[in-house]
């Protein structure tokens, strides 16, 4: 059994913050809120969609990369032979996605 320190934070709690973030991500990309939110009214739509269409794919770059880590921190087995790596690479799937919303959002107010 192993013990925990009393200020340790489970991989769990900002996994959980990482799926939100990945909510964000896919509603914004698939759902249309990206199309909402960055075609403005003198743009013709062709060229919006082709912007945001570039803008998603190197956006998603960051999203896979997120979307792995956090996959991967939460292996029952990483998870609880060694909670220091799988916190780390919690953080990394954060900074990860943080940099694909980011892109996202860069990316669709430049072509504004």
């Amino acid at each position: 059994m192993t013990t925990r320190t009393p200020g340790a934070v489970s991989p769990v709690i900002p996994a959980l913050a990482n799926m939100l973030l990945g909510g964000l991500w896919v509603v914004s990309v698939f759902a249309g809120w990206g199309f909402q939110a960055f075609c403005g009214s003198g743009e013709s739509t062709e060229s919006c969609v082709d912007r945001l269409a570039m803008v998603s794919l190197l956006s998603g770059l960051f999203a896979v990369a997120a979307a792995t880590c956090t996959a991967a921190a939460l292996l029952p087995p990483l998870f609880r032979k060694y909670p220091e790596k799988s916190l780390l690479l919690v953080g990394i799937a954060t900074a990860s996605w943080l940099i694909a919303l980011a892109v996202l959002y860069v990316g669709g107010l430049v072509g504004r």
